[in-house]
């Protein structure tokens, strides 16, 4: 997985499972991510949902970088079962969500 550490996007997973408290912080974090950064979690969570396969990241990262014309917090939180998409797209990626979930606590 390029351009994001598998524990940054498990800080996300966490935050989001948690909207309603957590909201402010999961922004913030998202915020202070690099546009790089911003298009990798977008990617994880696309692959997670079925959009793209783990063998076309690539082309997934590139359309992110360029379709991201909406704040990507505000793209992401918008986004229905976030968590579980991110989830399942590091699982596709061979990263186990739980582990990363289970080192931030």
């Amino acid at each position: 997985m390029e351009h994001i550490s598998a524990s940054k996007v498990a800080a996300v997973i966490v935050m989001a499972r948690e909207l309603d408290r957590a909201e402010g912080e999961m922004r913030a974090l998202i915020d202070r991510m690099d546009e790089e950064e911003q298009a990798a979690l977008v990617t994880v969570m696309w692959i997670g949902r079925g959009a793209f396969e783990v063998d076309e990241w690539d082309e997934a990262f590139v359309t992110a970088m360029s379709e991201a014309t909406t704040p990507t917090a505000d793209y992401l939180i918008g986004t229905p079962h976030l968590a579980d998409h991110l989830e399942a797209g590091l699982d596709a990626l061979g990263i186990s969500a739980v582990d990363e979930e289970n080192q931030l606590m």
